[in-house]
């Protein structure tokens, strides 16, 4: 199993409006993955592809890896990282979405 990411030039857009630009003088971009265990589910049309009860090795909880939350220190630690890192978030454009917002936007973990 191979896995492919690429990068593509989202100037206008995924930059608060193009306010920030790619600095393409540091590419070319890599990145590596160790250790990498993809498990996941399909999520389309607001439903998902995986049953509320888990099959997967990797997890503790019967009700699967969907229905797990962040206790408050991991999500502490992860308004820290967005407040400090992120630069656009899909999830509140309403420019970009005027007709709404992705579905996987109304989870409030998400945003």
């Amino acid at each position: 199993m191979r896995i492919y990411s690429s990068l593509w030039n989202a100037d206008d857009w995924a930059t608060r409006g193009g306010l920030i630009k790619t600095d393409w003088d540091n590419a070319p971009f890599t990145a590596s993955y160790q250790k990498f265990n993809a498990d996941a589910c399909n999520w389309s049309s607001g439903t998902s592809s995986c049953s509320s009860q888990t099959t997967s090795s990797t997890s503790n909880n019967s009700a699967g890896w969907l229905s797990q939350e962040l206790d408050s220190t991991s999500q502490e630690k992860m308004k820290w990282a967005q407040d400090n890192y992120m630069i656009y978030n899909y999830c509140t454009d309403a420019k970009r979405f005027p007709q709404g917002l992705p579905a996987e936007c109304t989870n409030t973990n998400m945003s």
